[in-house]
């Protein structure tokens, strides 16, 4: 699909991006701001909140909101399927119901596909937690009605998409608002730590690393006749790209971002491969069971990057990087643990009493609100979710793929308008089975 002229006039070059990788671990600016800039509404000590996208991730986030201070009320939820809205209403509700933080009268829950933005008018603050091929049309309008922002990672699922979540980012910063994404290993303390000891150089320099999300099957729900195709791949949104983006992007993502981050660069190009090995039945959709990926960097490193949703297989989720005087290894489960060139031990960081990062994330957020601070995670949010899908171009073309191309991409996954009217972007063929990349076949996205 093409882009739209506001588009095409959006220039961003590597210097554009490069700037601020090294930003502290949060995104944190901290700056004295009048307390008009806050999210407390005139008149009232109350931060509002409203819930857009009711699913799992949307109830947690919203549970981890209402735990982050009592002066937090969830007022507005907002889902296209209203049983996914009453199924998180009631959860809360059992955890809530007898507080006042949680006010959602019927006439604050929104059906449908414009609900987000009548939830969001209601709101100081909107929890952005839809499939991500949602997301740079819902955060684009939460900053033009200056909301402070929560929304999960990743960001979008194509280039348009992440530079509208940029230009997004620009117009928030302007504003002062907060804008927290949820890649939360930046929340998390064994990652903080360890980010700490590559700056004091206990490693070195990073010349190489590998970075693993290897897994199982995740969910998948069958069609009814009921659905329409649209329906069906709504409630099905990881296998489909437009909503998705795949699983090297939607789940390792995370991954790819610790690499960006500890290294303080972004990928300059990035080759690799991938397919359905046995995930290849027509209800899988669109997307691969595996991927890997090589991201090399200005500097010279290059990181290893494997990601794989097949049973049966070696399994692990974590990160480890090499460096020219040591090397380190981490994980999600708060351990780390760093060594010398020889195998020995230098540090070991257990984090049996860390904080929970996703509730550490919310925690700041609203915290930074409080102060009159602001947060800013959107452009490290939109370039590690750029490298994702850099990454997915490589293991889709078979060919190498360079930052620049990735970034001013002119393939469109997601329509403008969507509706329940509409065909979804992507139908099944005459057997029911959607197209698949062939990697050598497929052009360059």
């Amino acid at each position: 699909m093409k882009t739209n002229d506001t588009e095409k006039k959006i220039e961003i070059t590597r210097r554009d991006f490069v700037k601020g990788a090294t930003m502290t671990a949060s995104g944190l600016l901290l700056g004295s701001l009048p307390l008009s800039s806050s999210a407390y509404a005139a008149g009232s000590d109350m931060i509002k909140v409203a819930l857009v996208g009711c699913g799992g991730r949307g109830t947690g986030a919203a549970f981890n909101a209402l735990a982050a201070g009592s002066d937090i009320k969830l007022v507005a939820m907002a889902d296209v399927f209203e049983n996914r809205l009453e199924e998180s209403y009631s959860r809360l509700f059992q955890r809530f119901g007898d507080s006042e933080q949680l006010d959602v009268p019927e006439d604050h829950k929104f059906i449908g596909f414009d609900g987000y933005k009548k939830a969001t008018d209601l709101a100081d603050v909107v929890l952005l937690v839809t499939p991500p091929g949602f997301c740079p049309r819902h955060y684009k309008y939460a900053v033009e009605k200056g909301k402070h922002v929560f929304m999960e990672k990743p960001v979008a699922t194509d280039a348009p998409g992440v530079r509208t979540v940029l230009e997004s980012g620009k117009i928030a910063r302007g504003k002062k608002l907060n804008v927290v994404v949820g890649l939360q290993r930046r929340y998390q303390n064994n990652y903080r730590e360890i980010l700490r000891r590559i700056h004091n150089r206990e490693i070195g320099d990073i010349v190489s690393g590998q970075v693993y999300w290897n897994q199982g099957e995740l969910w998948m729900r069958e069609r009814k006749p009921e659905y329409s195709e649209l329906e069906y791949q709504m409630r099905n949104w990881y296998y489909f790209n437009w909503l998705c983006g795949d699983h090297i992007l939607e789940q390792h993502v995370h991954q790819i971002d610790v690499a960006n981050w500890f290294l303080g660069q972004y990928p300059e190009k990035a080759q690799g491969m991938g397919g359905r090995e046995v995930r290849r039945g027509k209800e899988y959709g669109q997307i691969f069971d595996h991927h890997f990926v090589e991201f090399t960097y200005p500097g010279g490193a290059v990181i290893a990057s494997q990601c794989r949703q097949i049973p049966g297989c070696f399994m692990r989720v974590a990160e480890e990087f090499q460096g020219t005087r040591g090397v380190l290894s981490i994980d999600g489960s708060n351990n780390a643990i760093i060594r010398d060139r020889n195998q020995n031990v230098r540090f070991e960081h257990d984090g049996l009493e860390d904080p929970n990062p996703y509730q550490q994330e919310i925690d700041e957020l609203f915290e930074s609100i409080r102060r009159g601070h602001v947060i800013d995670n959107t452009d490290y949010g939109a370039k590690s979710t750029l490298a994702g899908v850099m990454g997915r171009m490589a293991t889709y073309t078979g060919q190498m793929i360079d930052w620049d191309a990735a970034l001013h991409s002119q393939d469109k996954l997601v329509p403008d308008h969507i509706d329940w009217d509409i065909e979804p972007p992507v139908l099944p063929d005459e057997n029911g089975y959607y197209p698949i990349p062939i990697p050598g076949q497929t052009p360059v996205l």
